[in-house]
């Protein structure tokens, strides 16, 4: 989209969307946001979380990167924008529910099984090492999409798993106010799967 086609779409939501949609937004603004749902996805712009969940304004509190990673938890003197937006999401917004989001032809799944091009090694080669863990051998029949696909299950796994190394989060989940849950989603067919144990099943 060039910025006259964003300008385009912000003119089509003020005279199509927002008078049906102004007292909501006017309601999140004098009472603040209270999202029961955080969701963690990919930058990957063929995969909105809003759009997915039919979401409306308001209710999902989105954290996005390349793969939709979560490293483990690090406080440090060094930069950490998924795990601030985590802090943030769990600790002040207390949200009731994670939803880890993965999704078919990842650019970042793809670059760490098959390496990174030589345009993305400043940033995107060091982030996707996160989940280097992965990168045991996988089933001698997989290869092509398959394997990717294998991968991307894999890679949500280990977001759940890191997730749990954040203390208050794993207090939440033991204490039964928070929930965990792992998702994929294929984007040639529109399906959405639920990560249960190493295996993918289709949201009927």
């Amino acid at each position: 989209m060039s910025l006259d086609d964003l300008l385009d779409g912000y003119r089509a939501f003020r005279s199509g969307t927002w008078p049906a949609a102004r007292d909501r937004y006017r309601g999140l603004a004098k009472a603040g946001q209270h999202p029961a749902t955080l969701v963690i996805g990919c930058s990957d712009s063929r995969v909105a979380p809003q759009v997915i969940f039919n979401a409306g304004p308001g209710e999902l509190f989105e954290i996005r990167n390349v793969a939709g990673l979560v490293p483990p938890y690090g406080p440090d003197l060094r930069y950490h924008g998924t795990s601030a937006a985590l802090e943030y999401g769990v600790r002040v917004l207390k949200v009731r529910q994670i939803v880890v989001l993965g999704h078919g032809q990842c650019g970042g799944i793809q670059a760490m099984v098959e390496g990174a091009p030589d345009e993305a090694k400043d940033f995107v080669e060091p982030w996707m090492s996160i989940a280097r863990p992965v990168l045991k051998p996988a089933p001698p029949d997989l290869e092509g999409t398959d394997l990717l696909r294998f991968y991307e299950a894999k890679v949500v796994r280990l977001s759940l798993t890191n997730l749990m190394s954040f203390p208050w989060i794993a207090e939440r989940v033991e204490a039964g106010t928070l929930k965990l849950h792992g998702f994929h989603f294929a984007i040639a067919t529109g399906v959405l799967a639920r990560l249960e144990g190493d295996r993918l099943v289709p949201v009927e």
